[in-house]
This record gives structure tokens, C-alpha cells and sequence, in this order.
């Protein structure tokens, strides 16, 4: 049996948890399967480096900060493979240079196209434990590239699938899903198993707990996921193409902060307006999440989208260069907001389900800006300030 497991950074944040990763790997190795880890750089050990380069200059080129973000990584990967050999097991640690692991040339936001097997598999032959750094790539190019926050998950599944894996594990520091974040909500439930659909728009929409693109690929390719605590014996939540287990008509309640609203005002209404905006913030490598277009006056449309603050300044530049020449009578930017949603596949035969939603924010005197809705969840935009409120007052709602 294989075995790919993959610790976050809180599971390796310093000495004791490395060596309370490197007995979990042991127990694994020891009752005869092979294991494939796959490791986050160690607690804090990104946002320090981000905050190094911002200290060297204000806008670094994504570049040269994935080179630097790569070295969280490999620290994380050494040090383990240290802590294996010590104990008296055979174990390699891989780069992502060394695997092969290839991904398109965006430096910040790659995504994977290809893992190379040969070295994995030869290692695996020879019973070495092999310790691989997340998060990282390599473009065709040869430069490193890394995958997004969160994206050591992705690395996890995406060599499961390349691999077959019969299991692939996801270690953090909270002992499954759960129906809302326990640190905002204290009393969310675990949940037992999820659908990848749900957990894929609860990951999409803000849940920590899982990168978006993992579930995209454990769904693509089958691969079952277990996500699990690295510091208890708790059972995890199963992640699954089929699941029968919850009875909810919602599975989760997912909030945001880290949204920006962009409004442009007086947009012509015309045939390819909304191509022209959006091409060229995709050229930018510019995510738009919640697009709203509503009328305008005097024949023209407003258009309203969403992105992450990180790409709100990228926005900025291809909208203020552009605003001009597309016709575009003003633009409004707003980064105090925040997005809270409600996810269940059970909600689709029920009508109900958005009034009480709405209900719930009126009983809290909570403003609603935008609203988004697919047949598993409805989105909605609020002030920041009241996002903890929000996701609590829909938990009491739905999922108590």
C-alpha cells in the first residue's frame, strides 16, 4: 500500500513537532507501506520571509520571491529526513527540481502540469521514505515557481494521483472539517465525510482547511483524502466523490476577509465590454471571483467583481491604465469587506434556504453588498467588521 501524507506548517513548527511527524511517518513506514511526504515550511516561516523581502524592497519581483519562499520548504524537508535517519530509517528528501515537478511560468500562482515518476518510484523501490517539498515547482524555464498559499496540499494530491496512491493523508492542527472555522465559531461540528463538490466551494470560498486545487485534483483523478490532526488520534473527515453521511441540507458555513470589491461605473453597454476588462485582467494572472453586472443609466452597464487583496494593486494597474480607452465613467475600490457563504448540496431542493440567510443578517443589522449563488452555496458580501458575527449567527441558523 502507498501512502502520501502531507504535514502543514503548524505540524512541523519547531523541533518537538518534527519529531512527532517523523513517529507518525515511522508508524505508517513500519506496518509495511510505502510513504510519500509531503512537508509546508515550518509555522511562521513564510509570512517572515515575506516580510524580509518587503523590508529590502517595496515590490519585489514574484520572481525572485519565489526563490526565496522555496527555501521555507526545503528547510522543512531536511530537517525531517534528519530526524528518520536518526531514528534508523531510510529516508531521501526532494526539491521539486529533483522530483520534476513541472508548472506553468506564473510566478505566485502556478499550476502543476506534470510530475515526473522515475525518481519517486526508484526511491519507493529501495524502501526509502521520501520527504518532498510542497508548495514549490519548476517551470520549463527551470525557474522555481511556487503554487500559491495553501498549495502544499496540491503537491500532496497531485503525487498521489500521479503515483496511484491508495490513501493520501492531509495533516493540520484541527482534527477534520468542520461545519464552520472552531476559531470563530466554538461550537462547529466535525464533520464524518464531504463531498468533493462541497468541500471544494467550502475550500474555494475561504475554508483554511484545504487548498481549492487539491480537491479539484483529488476529484479529478479519484483520489480519497483524509484530513486529520497531526497532534491527536482524532479519525479526520473522509473527502470523497459520494457521501451520505451528513444529513444537512449545509455542510458549512466559509468566511473571507481578505476580499476586495472593484465597481466600475457608467461601462458601456456594448457587445464585448465585459471580454475587454476581464481579458486583460487575466493577462495580469489577476483571480475575479463574484462578478454582478446590473444597468446603468443613460444606456450604459456598472460592473462589480471581486479579488483577493493581494491582487487588488495588479487590478488597479490594468483598470487605471485601461479605464479610458474601455469608456468607463468612475471606479470604486473597496478592501474593507469580507465574504461569508453558505455551502450544502442538500440546498438546491430547498427554497427557503436563502430567506434565512437574509433573515439572519436582518436580525443582525448586517448590510448586504453583493450576492452570489450556485446550486450548493449562496455568497454574500459584507462589511469586514462583521464577519465573525455573520458566520455565527449562520451557524446557528442551519447548522445547529
Amino acid at each position: 500500500m502507498l501512502v502520501v501524507q502531507k504535514f502543514g506548517g503548524s505540524s512541523v513548527a519547531n523541533t518537538e513537532r518534527i519529531l512527532n511527524v517523523a513517529n507518525r511517518v515511522v508508524e505508517t513506514y513500519t506496518a509495511g507501506h510505502n510513504v510519500v511526504v509531503v512537508l509546508s515550511a515550518q509555522g511562521d516561516t513564510t509570512d517572515d520571509l515575506i516580510k524580509k523581502a518587503h523590508e529590502i524592497c517595496d515590490s519585489p519581483s514574484k520572481r525572485e520571491m519565489d526563490m526565496l519562499l522555496s527555501t521555507g520548504e526545503q528547510q522543512s524537508v531536511a530537517l525531517l529526513a534528519m530526524a528518520l535517519s536518526n531514528m534508523g530509517y531510510p529516508v531521501v528528501s526532494l526539491n521539486a527540481y529533483q522530483v520534476g515537478m513541472i508548472t506553468t511560468s506564473s510566478h505566485g500562482i502556478a499550476r502543476l502540469k506534470e510530475i515526473k515518476t522515475t525518481r519517486l518510484n526508484r526511491e519507493l523501490e529501495r524502501r526509502n521514505i521520501v520527504v518532498v517539498t510542497g508548495f514549490c515547482g519548476i517551470s520549463k524555464f527551470e525557474d522555481i515557481t511556487t503554487l500559491g498559499r495553501g498549495g502544499s496540499d496540491t503537491t500532496a494530491v497531485a503525487i498521489a494521483a500521479a503515483l496511484g496512491a491508495d490513501l493520501c493523508e492531509i495533516y493540520t492542527d484541527v482534527e477534520g472539517v468542520y461545519t464552520a472555522d472552531p476559531r470563530i465559531v466554538p461550537n462547529a461540528q466535525k464533520i464524518e465525510a464531504i463531498s468533493y463538490n462541497e468541500m471544494l466551494e467550502l475550500a474555494s470560498l475561504g475554508a483554511k482547511v484545504l487548498h481549492n486545487r487539491s480537491v479539484e485534483m483529488a476529484k479529478k483523478y479519484g483520489v480519497e483524502l483524509v484530513v486529520r490532526s497531526s497532534l491527536t488520534r482524532a479519525t479526520g473527515t473522509i473527502v470523497k466523490e459520494e457521501c451520505k453521511v451528513e444529513k444537512m441540507l449545509i455542510s458549512g458555513i466559509a468566511g473571507e476577509d481578505d476580499v476586495a470589491r472593484i465597481s466600475l461605473i457608467g461601462a458601456p453597454d456594448a457587445p464585448g465590454q465585459a471580454f475587454k476588462i476581464f481579458s486583460a485582467l487575466a493577462k495580469a494572472d489577476v483571480v475575479v471571483d463574484i462578478i454582478i453586472q446590473s444597468m446603468g443609466q443613460n444606456n450604459t452597464r456598472d460592473i462589480s467583481f471581486t479579488v483577493d487583496c493581494a491582487s487588488l494593486n495588479d487590478a488597479k494597474n490594468v483598470i487605471e491604465a485601461n479605464k479610458e480607452r474601455w469608456g468607463i465613467a468612475a471606479v470604486d475600490y473597496n478592501q474593507d469587506l469580507a465574504k461569508v457563504s453558505i455551502v450544502g448540496a442538500g440546498m438546491v431542493a430547498d427554497a427557503g434556504i436563502a430567506s434565512k440567510m437574509f433573515e439572519a443578517m436582518y436580525d443582525n443589522h448586517i448590510n448586504i453588498h453583493l450576492i452570489s449563488t450556485s446550486e450548493i452555496k449562496i455568497s454574500i458580501l459584507i462589511d469586514k467588521d462583521y464577519m465573525k458575527t455573520a458566520m455565527k449567527a449562520l451557524h446557528d441558523k442551519f447548522c445547529l
